[in-house]
C-alpha cells in the first residue's frame, strides 16, 4: 500500500484542528464531526487540550485518500508550544499549511513557513475561514504571494489562467507550456515536491466548505517517496501512556521492523518490545511494519528526538529554543533531587522544555518557550507525580557572540597526562548556531584525536564569558593540537579543548544577545499613537501595515525582556479591544547589555567548573597559567597569522640546548612528557620574564601526608568482568568479593581505603558509615550519588591528605583531577591489586623457604656422629 506522512500546520485560532476533523469526517475515518468549543474533536485527546481548547501535544490519525494511506499528524499552533511543532516537520512528506481568511499571514506563519523551507518540506495551503466577513480571496491570495512565496497558486480550475501562473515559477514548467501549450500533471507533481510551486484551496473547514475539493486535489498533486531496503527510522517524539511505558515515535525511513527486532544508532543497540499504530486514542499492536509509517514502539530507553537510526542520519539542533528560565519552587518536605529525575521524564517528552539543576544555588530551574507553557507544565506535574509546584517570576535567557576572529588555546598537562588544542573562534550571520568544523593536517595532530576533539566540542553547553548564558553564532575550527604516544588519553582532550574554547573568548570581543518578539498589534485606530509610543519605550521598532475606519496594525519587533507581558497592558487600555500575536523572532544584541552584565555579577576567571587558563607541567610539577599568559607557554606555534589575531605575534616554538638561556630570561620549561626521550632544558622565545630567585629554585623537602584511596564501588564492580557477571545474580555477592579483595590490598598498601556505594534512589536513607576489617564503606544518603560524595570528600581534603580516586567515570575523572587529585581506572586498579598480591604471594614462599627448619639442624654433634657411624 502506498503510504505518505501529512502533518497539518497553522497559526493558533486558524482553524488547523476543524480542518483536520473534516478530512477525517469526508475520508470516513470518524462518524460525526467533533469541535474544539464542545472538546470532543479527535484528535484532543489529552485532558488539558480539551480544557484549554488548544493543540499541546502532536497527534496522528489514519486516512485513507484514494488509494494512499495517510498518516495526519495534527501538530500545535500556538507559539509556546512551537517546538513540538518543529521536531515533527523532520518525518513529514507534506505539509497542509493553515491560514486564517479572516486574519491572513500573521506573525507565527511566517515562522512556519520559514522552518517547512528549513526543513525542505513540500507544502499546501488552505485558506481557512472564508466564510466570514471580510475574507477576500484576491487580497489573501496576494498577501501570500508577497509574505511567503510567489509560488502560491490557487487551485481552482485548471485553465489558461492556472497553466500561465504555473510557468511562472520553474523554467522547465515554462519550456513545456511553451512547447505544448499546457502542463502535464506529473510536470506539476514535480514542482510541489520540489517546493516550486504551493497549491492554495479555500473554503471553510467548519462547514465542510471546499474541503472535499481541496483533498480531490492534494491527491492529484502528491508523488510517493521511494524507501531503501536497509533499515531507517527517524525519532521525532518520547511519551508515555497511561502504565508509564516509554513510548519512542518513530518514522521508518527504510526497509521495516519487526517486535525484538535490535535498533542501533551507533552509540546504543536496543531490542523492541511492541509496536503500536496510534489513531487519535485507540492503538493498533502489529508485529511488523513498512517503512514510510509512523509508530510508537516500546523498549527503548535511550532514544532521543532527533535521533537516527540504522541508515537514517540525525537531525541539527532545533531551530526553535526555550527563551525564558524559571526556578521551580517545590514545597518544603520534597527534595529536589527526589523530583529532579520525574521533572528529567517531562524533559524528554517536552521538546520546548529544558530542566537544568544549579548546583552552586540548589536549585531547579525549567527553560521555556512562553508563559502558557508553565501554567501547562504545572499542570502535567500535579497529574502526573501528584505534586504541587510553582514558579517565580521568570528571567530571560540571554546568550553571547563574538565578533572577531581569535585563536584560543588550551593546554592540559598534571603529572602523567597530556594535550593541547588549538581552536579557531570567528562569528557567523545571527541565528545560525554554532558550527564545529575540522580543519587541521593529519601530519600535525592524527584523525583520531581530531574527531574526539570535534565531539567533545559538541558534548556540552558553552558558556560565555559575559555573563555565563551560552555562546551561539561562532564557528569553532580545530587547526592544530598535540598529543603524547603514552601519557595521553581521552579525558586529557576534554579538559584542552573546553579551556581553549573559554581562552578564545576571554580574547575575544563578545557581545551579550537577547531573544527578540516579532509582533503583530492591532488597536483602535484613535489609540495607534499610545500604541507607538509603547513601543518605543519597549526599544522596539514597528511600522504601520494596515488601517481602517476603526483599526490600525502595526508590525515589528521589540525585546522580549520588555514585551513578554505588555497583553496585560493592551487589554487595559483597549478595553478589550486590542489584540497582540507575539512569534519568536531570534536573538540580536541587547539594548541594555551593560546593566544586564553587571546585574549577573558573572566572574569568568572564578568559575572553576570553565576554567579559562590551562595546566602546564615544570619538573614533575603541574601548575596553572592564566588564559592571558597561556600563548606565552604553549608547546606549538599558533596558527592565526599576525594581522588576524588582536595579540599580535605569539611563538610555540622551543631551542634545544642551554648556549642561548641568559639568567634574566627563563621562560616555562618544556616537559619530558611532551619530548619523549629528550630531556633538555629549552625556552619560548619572545617576551622575557623574571630570573628566579634562589631560594625559589631550591627543592624543598617534601610533607608526609596520609594516603586514601576512594574506590567508586559500584562503578568498578560492572567495569571488572567476573564481579559484573557475579552482581547480574547476587548484588551483594559481588559487594563482599570486592571488599574482600581491597581489604587484602589494605594490608599490603597500607593505605587508607574507602568504598564508596551508591544508596540514591533508597528512599529515606540515611548515610552510613561501616567497618569492614581494615577498610571502610560508605553508603550514601538519598539523593546524593557516589560520584557527588567522593568529589566533595576530594575538595574538602585534597590540601590535607594525597587522595586516589578510583573510577571509570570519564566525567568524574575531569572532575577528580580538577580537585587536584590522583586517578586510577578501573582497570589500573585491578592489575594493582592483582600484582600486589602476586608479589606479596611470592614474597611469603621466599621467606618460608628461607626460614624452613631441617632435622639436621636439630640434631648435636654426638647424635649426627652416632647416626653416621650406624649408617
Amino acid at each position: 500500500m502506498k503510504k505518505l506522512v501529512i502533518g497539518i500546520l497553522a497559526h493558533v485560532d486558524a482553524g488547523k484542528t476543524t480542518l483536520s476533523e473534516s478530512m477525517l469526517y469526508l475520508s470516513g475515518k470518524i462518524k460525526r464531526l467533533g469541535r474544539v468549543d464542545k472538546k470532543d474533536a479527535y484528535l484532543d485527546t489529552h485532558d488539558l487540550e480539551r480544557e484549554r481548547g488548544i493543540t499541546i501535544f502532536s497527534k496522528q490519525a489514519l486516512l485513507q485518500l484514494g488509494n494512499i494511506q495517510v498518516t495526519l499528524l495534527d501538530t500545535p499552533g500556538h507559539v509556546d508550544f512551537s517546538a513540538e511543532m518543529e521536531r515533527t516537520l523532520q518525518v513529514l512528506d507534506y505539509a497542509i499549511l493553515v491560514i486564517s481568511g479572516a486574519d491572513g499571514v500573521q506573525g507565527h506563519t511566517a515562522t512556519l513557513w520559514d522552518l517547512l523551507g528549513t526543513y525542505k518540506v513540500p507544502a499546501f495551503v488552505f485558506i481557512n475561514k472564508m466564510d466570514q466577513p471580510g475574507a477576500d480571496q484576491d487580497a489573501i491570495l496576494g498577501e501570500l504571494k508577497s509574505q511567503l512565496d510567489g509560488g502560491c497558486i490557487a487551485f481552482a480550475r485548471e485553465d489558461d489562467l492556472l497553466f500561465d501562473q504555473l510557468a511562472m515559477c520553474d523554467e522547465r514548467l515554462m519550456e513545456a507550456y511553451l512547447e505544448r501549450g499546457r502542463i502535464a500533471p506529473r510536470e506539476v507533481k514535480r514542482a510541489v515536491f520540489e517546493r516550486k510551486v504551493f497549491p492554495c484551496f479555500f473554503g471553510s473547514a467548519l462547514k465542510l466548505d471546499g474541503v472535499e475539493q481541496f483533498m480531490a486535489g492534494m491527491t492529484k498533486l502528491i508523488s510517493i517517496p521511494f524507501y531503501p531496503r536497509e533499515f531507517g527510522a527517524k525519532v521525532f517524539k518520547i511519551s508515555r501512556d497511561d502504565q508509564g511505558n516509554r513510548l519512542t515515535h518513530m518514522k521508518l525511513t527504510g526497509g521495516s521492523l519487526k517486535v525484538r527486532d535490535a535498533v542501533a544508532n551507533g552509540d546504543w543497540e536496543e531490542k523492541v518490545n511492541q509496536i503500536r499504530i496510534y489513531s487519535g486514542e485507540k492503538f493498533e499492536v502489529v508485529d511488523l511494519i513498512e517503512s514510510g509509517s509512523i509508530c510508537a514502539v516500546t523498549g527503548l530507553s535511550q532514544a532521543k528526538p532527533g535521533e537516527g537510526l540504522g541508515i537514517e542520519a540525525s537531525s541539527h539542533p532545533p531551530v526553535l529554543e526555550p527563551v525564558l528560565a524559571y526556578q521551580v519552587l517545590l514545597p518544603e518536605d520534597l527534595d529536589a533531587r527526589v523530583i529532579l529525575p520525574k521533572l528529567r521524564q517531562l524533559e524528554e517528552e517536552e521538546p520546548g522544555l529544558s530542566i537544568v539543576w544549579d548546583e552552586q544555588l540548589q536549585e531547579i530551574q525549567a527553560q521555556i518557550m512562553g508563559d502558557v507553557q508553565i501554567e501547562v507544565l504545572q499542570s502535567l506535574i500535579r497529574r502526573r507525580f501528584d505534586v504541587e509546584v510553582s514558579f517565580d517570576a521568570g528571567r530571560i535567557l540571554y546568550k553571547e557572540t563574538i565578533t572577531t576572529k581569535v585563536e584560543g588555546v588550551g593546554h592540559f598537562e598534571p603529572l602523567r597526562h597530556y594535550a593541547e588544542v588549538h581552536l579557531v573562534l570567528e562569528p557567523r550571520e545571527a541565528g545560525s548556531g554554532l558550527q564545529f568544523v575540522l580543519d587541521c593536517s593529519e601530519d600535525i595532530l592524527a584523525k583520531n584525536w581530531q574527531r574526539l576533539i570535534l565531539s567533545h566540542l559538541g558534548e556540552r553547553t558553552h558558556k560565555g564569558v559575559l555573563t555565563g548564558s551560552a555562546i551561539t553564532d561562532m564557528k569553532i575550527s580545530v587547526v592544530s593540537g598535540r598529543a603524547h604516544t603514552t601519557h595521553t588519553d581521552g579525558g586529557d582532550f576534554r579538559e584542552a579543548t573546553f579551556r581553549a574554547v573559554r581562552q578564545g573568548l576571554k580574547e575575544a570581543e563578545s557581545i551579550l544577545l537577547e531573544p527578540y518578539y516579532r509582533f503583530r498589534l492591532e488597536v483602535p485606530e484613535k489609540m495607534i499613537g499610545r500604541a507607538m509610543t509603547d513601543i518605543e519605550r519597549m526599544h522596539g521598532d514597528w511600522e504601520i501595515v494596515e488601517t481602517s475606519a476603526e483599526t490600525a496594525v502595526l508590525a515589528g519587533s521589540a525585546p522580549v525582556a520588555t514585551m513578554r507581558n505588555y497583553h496585560r497592558e493592551l487589554v487595559s487600555y483597549t478595553k478589550g479591544l486590542g489584540r497582540l500575536f507575539l512569534d519568536l523572532g531570534g536573538y540580536r544584541p541587547c539594548h541594555n547589555s551593560q546593566e544586564i552584565i553587571a546585574s549577573a555579577g558573572y566572574d569568568s576567571e572564578r568559575d572553576i567548573e570553565h576554567p579559562t587558563g590551562s595546566i602546564f607541567c615544570s619538573q614533575g610539577t603541574g601548575f596553572y597559567v592564566p588564559w592571558d599568559q597561556v600563548k606565552d607557554c604553549m608547546h606549538l606555534d599558533r596558527h592565526l597569522k599576525s594581522e588576524e589575531d588582536p595579540r599580535g605575534p605569539v611563538h610555540g616554538k622551543r631551542q634545544n640546548g642551554l648556549d642561548d638561556l641568559e639568567e634574566d630570561d627563563y621562560r616555562y620549561l618544556d616537559t619530558i612528557a611532551n619530548r619523549g626521550k629528550k630531556v633538555g632544558w629549552n625556552r619560548l622565545e619572545g617576551v622575557p620574564v623574571r630570573a628566579l630567585e634562589p631560594e625559589e629554585v631550591q627543592a624543598r623537602p617534601a610533607e608526609e601526608r596520609e594516603c586514601y584511596l576512594l574506590v567508586d564501588g559500584y562503578n568498578v564492580i560492572h567495569a571488572w568482568p567476573d564481579l559484573k557477571e557475579l552482581a547480574l545474580g547476587h548484588m551483594d555477592a559481588a559487594r563482599t568479593r570486592l571488599l574482600n579483595m581491597l581489604s587484602s590490598y589494605q594490608g599490603i598498601k597500607r593505605c587508607r581505603i574507602i568504598v564508596v556505594f551508591d544508596a540514591y534512589g533508597v528512599v529515606g536513607h540515611l548515610e552510613e558509615i561501616i567497618d569492614y576489617h581494615n577498610i571502610h564503606v560508605v553508603f550514601t544518603k538519598e539523593a546524593q550519588t557516589a560520584d557527588e560524595y567522593i568529589e566533595k570528600f576530594a575538595y574538602d581534603h585534597q590540601k590535607k591528605y594525597d587522595i586516589s580516586v578510583a573510577t571509570s567515570d570519564a566525567l568524574q575523572q575531569v572532575i577528580i583531577r580538577g580537585a587536584g587529585s590522583a586517578l586510577v581506572s578501573a582497570r589500573e586498579l585491578r592489575e594493582e591489586i592483582d600484582m600486589a598480591l602476586e608479589n606479596a604471594r611470592r614474597s611469603h614462599e621466599k621467606r618460608q623457604r628461607l626460614q624452613r627448619t631441617h632435622l639436621e639442624d636439630t640434631l648435636s654433634p654426638e647424635v649426627k656422629k652416632r647416626i653416621e657411624d650406624l649408617v
